[in-house]
């Protein structure tokens, strides 16, 4: 299921809070890219390829918003599409009590605040 990661520094922007119109946007050969905060943009300008080849492999458990690698995740297929977990039980169990809610929330379709709540932490510009 993606979710949109900042390419330089890995971080989920469903778990910061920031929303399409908050997050900091960057067209990079013909494909849009969200960053967290222009930090983080300045960064993946100094070496796009490098930083893409280190994001390109995480995943985002839809409950916990934690970054993880795939190869690190336990997936289930959830309406013909696989979705990543983090290996806490938990998560899947909090999951199957409302699955909608929580993929919406990873797709960015929902008002989620994020763990810094109203601005406050580093990538709140």
């Amino acid at each position: 299921m993606e979710s949109p990661i900042c390419p330089a520094c890995g971080c989920s922007l469903v778990r910061l809070g920031l929303t399409k119109e908050k997050a900091v946007q960057h067209n990079y050969a013909g494909k849009q890219y969200w960053f967290c905060c222009k930090g983080c943009l300045e960064l993946f300008m100094t070496d796009p390829e490098s930083c893409l080849a280190e994001t390109s492999g995480l995943t985002v458990c839809p409950v916990c918003l934690a970054e993880k690698p795939v190869n690190a995740t336990v997936t289930i297929d959830f309406n013909g599409k696989p979705v990543g977990f983090c290996r806490c039980p938990h998560c899947l169990d909090v999951f199957h009590t409302d699955p909608h809610y929580f993929i919406a929330r990873l797709a960015w379709q929902t008002n989620y605040a994020g763990v810094f709540g109203e601005g406050i932490g580093c990538c709140s510009q």
